[in-house]
């Protein structure tokens, strides 16, 4: 496979860390491991422009915060264009935890998120979606 070489400053703290990584997990080429992190940077970012993801978007809420539980469902049925389908984890006895598995448009997603994290009492929404073929 044809490549180009190039050089990349780290500070001193970040190389050391990542050499701890790297040893810990038995990876002993940082070439590899920057090429991981790029094609990781890329699939995260390309989502956000192109027309079709799939994926899951997680989301952290505080399950004692008046109707989110009702709230939460309500959106979900309003989605389920995409919404391939969702996994509800109790964490504590505060907090749940929502994986919801999406596959479709983009700006429709989008959408999706924004309505999540608009609910009062949701603490955190990370989508994990990458680049899909129809």
């Amino acid at each position: 496979m044809k490549g180009s070489k190039f050089g990349v400053y780290l500070p001193e703290d970040l190389l050391k860390e990542l050499e701890e990584c790297m040893k810990s997990i038995g990876i002993y080429s940082k070439s590899k491991v920057v090429q991981e992190a790029l094609r990781l940077f890329i699939a995260e970012h390309r989502w956000r422009t192109r027309g079709y993801v799939a994926g899951v978007i997680g989301v952290l809420y505080n399950h004692d915060a008046d109707h989110v539980d009702e709230e939460l469902t309500d959106i979900q049925h309003k989605f389920l264009d995409v919404i391939i389908s969702a996994l509800h984890i109790h964490l504590d006895r505060e907090r749940c935890m929502l994986i919801i598995a999406v596959r479709g448009d983009t700006e429709r997603i989008k959408e999706l998120m924004n309505e999540i994290a608009s609910v009062k009492g949701v603490l955190l929404t990370r989508p994990l979606l990458l680049e899909a073929h129809q």
